[in-house]
């Protein structure tokens, strides 16, 4: 869940078959005649801007459509719904119009369960499901929340954060920001540990399950749980690195992406 909530765009984005960016979608990245639109939703406190690093070699063939949720990032003065439930249905409100092209949906940590519910509510609606749904270091929507973090004063979740890599240590040296990115996370995280599916809800997409292998939050058998929400096709993969292995290890996270969309 590494915060990057104000970090910009690596260079322009560039406009996709639908024109220009919208408040949902900042820094699209796109190819000549994409045949996949992958949209990217970020970890807890983080932004359309946390996925920078893939926009310098985005996958070929696939456009990157990097979501920005309300309350961070250039919509940071919007309110966030009260329950992760709430905000996939304003996701899926936000980007349903783009579903004109085949996509799929890729979570990291907090944005894992946030796709999740919106691949199924997607489904409920009768929208086009996604071709596949990435999920990313979290638990399995069913099972519980191994410990409370978002009751902590600052103190106490930045020292938690900053144990597996997930901020960033030279933000202690702007402490207005600092305030702001901690504000976000526990919100992000509260919202997270309200949240629990009443049963492993199948998508009705292939399923495809990351994670880092030094990861000391989520290991392989808690990412093995999510094999009761696939229906169509499962796998799993551990890639080098801890918690943030996704931002640390970007190039082969996007061939690892890429392989399992193609």
């Amino acid at each position: 869940m590494r915060t990057h909530a104000a970090v910009p765009p690596s260079h322009p984005a560039n406009t996709s078959a639908r024109g220009v960016d919208t408040p949902w979608i900042v820094g699209r990245v796109t190819a000549p005649s994409p045949r996949l639109r992958l949209f990217c939703l970020p970890q807890a406190g983080g932004s359309a801007g946390s996925f920078a690093p893939w926009r310098l070699t985005p996958p070929h063939g696939i456009e990157l459509a990097t979501v920005e949720l309300p309350g961070r990032g250039v919509r940071a003065g919007e309110p966030v719904p009260d329950t992760l439930e709430e905000l996939a249905d304003a996701v899926l409100d936000g980007i349903a119009g783009e579903f004109d092209l085949p996509y799929a949906l890729f979570g990291h940590s907090f944005g894992a369960l946030l796709g999740y519910e919106i691949a199924v509510r997607a489904g409920r609606r009768g929208l086009p499901a996604p071709r596949a749904l990435l999920v990313s270091a979290s638990r399995a929507p069913h099972t519980p929340v191994p410990k409370r973090i978002s009751d902590r004063d600052d103190k106490k979740l930045l020292a938690w954060l900053e144990g597996f890599g997930g901020f960033p240590p030279d933000l202690r040296e702007y402490p207005s920001y600092l305030r702001y990115a901690l504000r976000t996370v526990r919100r992000d995280l509260a919202l997270t540990e309200a949240y629990r599916s009443p049963g492993p809800v199948p998508v009705g997409c292939p399923l495809h399950v990351f994670g880092g292998g030094q990861d000391p939050l989520v290991g392989r058998a808690e990412l093995e749980r999510w094999r009761s929400c696939a229906s169509a096709g499962f796998s799993l993969q551990l890639l080098p690195g801890g918690h943030d292995y996704l931002f640390t290890g970007a190039p082969a996270v996007l061939d690892a992406v890429t392989a399992v969309l193609g």
